[in-house]
């Protein structure tokens, strides 16, 4: 994820550094970060994006933006952003690309908690267009406008979420809609080849035009309230996850990381399902083209 955030900042003609302390994986951005660029259109910016191996080999007095990206443990986090109030200039901001802890959390006790931010982005980074600026019980509401109007200069599209709820906005909506899905596999009511198929190809396909406030004028709201006061009463209220996710997760049964999910993957099955996956996203940000910010270039 964070050499993917890389790739959106560099896009936008930002210098940036990739901390990555692993050599095997530091190795490996140089042809990630080459190929995401050519995938874009911007291999001329290839130049700005650098990978270091520690904190000591940053140049902290010209950083003006640290996004966090490190694995999902909250001590982990902590202790890093505790070391940063050491190593950062008093005015940059720093941000954690957190999907599972609030930036509350992370900031709790640190003297940079009003410059602290929570700054979500959508696997693969550089190829979804949506990121979260989410506000902590004291970010400075001015730094989270600031940082708005800066993705929306990287060819980004925030939204602010004001309140630092588990899952923010985007993760809320999406998990909803899938308590309902794997409700409807637990009970039989549909395969799992199925759900995908009416998600991708029904409302999942309008939703590239339209998101479901704007689906409701466009359809009729008496409709949509009529059709709620019907479907609410049955829909999923589980509060654990369903037995399609649990059993598998019980099992090993992973996913692509593991070579078996609800599907089976060999490693070139693998490559090629993420091909096919880039390449759509590609396609849907070209025919989004027209109401996605203007890249701006920076080139500092």
């Amino acid at each position: 994820m964070g050499a993917d955030v890389a790739l959106v900042l560099a896009r936008a003609g930002c210098r940036t550094v990739v901390l990555e302390p692993g050599e095997p994986r530091r190795k490996d951005l140089d042809t990630h970060f080459t190929r995401g660029l050519q995938a874009l259109g911007y291999e001329h910016q290839r130049g700005l994006l650098h990978a270091c191996a520690s904190m000591a080999d940053v140049d902290w007095p010209s950083i003006d933006l640290v996004i966090e990206c490190i694995p999902e443990k909250l001590e982990l986090k902590r202790n890093l952003f505790a070391e940063l109030v050491q190593r950062t200039r008093a005015d940059a901001i720093l941000c954690s690309n957190s999907s599972s802890f609030p930036i509350s959390a992370i900031a709790r006790g640190l003297a940079t908690d009003q410059r602290m931010l929570g700054l979500h982005f959508f696997m693969p980074a550089h190829l979804v267009p949506l990121v979260e600026v989410v506000l902590g019980e004291h970010s400075a509401p001015a730094l989270a406008d600031s940082l708005s109007a800066f993705m929306r200069g990287c060819g980004m599209v925030p939204v602010l979420v004001r309140k630092d709820l588990p899952g923010f906005l985007a993760n809320r909506l999406q998990h909803a809609m899938a308590r309902e899905a794997f409700a409807l596999i637990d009970a039989g009511v549909a395969t799992p080849e199925d759900v995908d198929a009416a998600v991708r190809f029904g409302f999942g396909f309008r939703f590239l035009a339209a998101g479901p406030v704007l689906q409701r004028d466009h359809a009729g709201i008496d409709v949509h309230c009529a059709a709620a006061a019907t479907m609410y009463p049955s829909l999923a209220v589980n509060t654990v996850p369903a037995k399609a996710l649990s059993e598998r997760v019980a099992s090993g049964q992973l996913g692509m990381k593991s070579g078996q999910g609800f599907f089976p993957w060999t490693p070139e099955a693998i490559a090629t399902e993420r091909k096919r996956y880039d390449d759509l996203l590609l396609a849907g940000l070209r025919l989004l083209a027209s109401e996605l910010p203007t890249i701006d270039d920076p080139k500092n």
